[in-house]
């Protein structure tokens, strides 16, 4: 029999209760999302000051951690011109994407769901992202 493990919106409270908190210390308003092993979104916040239009992004980098299962920052130098994945970010509607902020969720092994990041630095995005991931393997025990 085949068992998907997936998170489920409790699991996305404290990812985001994680990142959010990162994002506090460091005085950026962030935008968070958080999908299922799929990349379909669970939960999303934009804290008060979040970019408007990193609302997108921030899904979209969740999207590309759960369905590709590696981190957004990974496809950045390979999808440059003349590298393997060149042009890999116009794929999908465009909604594959090559910046950093987006991350795997994995649990013994299995990508279980995926936190995306956007507002603040690519370096900014994935503190936060890494600090929600941290909580919450540190919270489930």
């Amino acid at each position: 029999m085949l068992t998907i493990r997936r998170l489920d919106i409790e699991d996305a409270r404290i990812l985001i209760a994680g990142a959010r908190a990162k994002a506090e210390e460091i005085g950026v308003p962030m935008c968070i999302a958080i999908t299922d092993e799929s990349g379909q979104l669970l939960a999303f916040e934009r804290m008060d000051g979040g970019k408007i239009t990193s609302t997108i992004i921030a899904q979209d980098k969740a999207y590309t951690a759960a369905g590709a299962k590696r981190t957004t920052e990974s496809y950045g130098s390979a999808s440059q011109p003349g590298s393997p994945a060149y042009g890999i970010n116009s794929a999908i509607g465009g909604r594959l994407m090559v910046v950093a902020g987006g991350l795997p969720v994995i649990i013994d092994g299995d990508v279980v769901g995926a936190i995306g990041l956007s507002s603040g630095t690519p370096a900014q995005d994935t503190q936060c992202a890494q600090a929600g991931i941290d909580h919450f393997l540190a919270t489930r025990g």
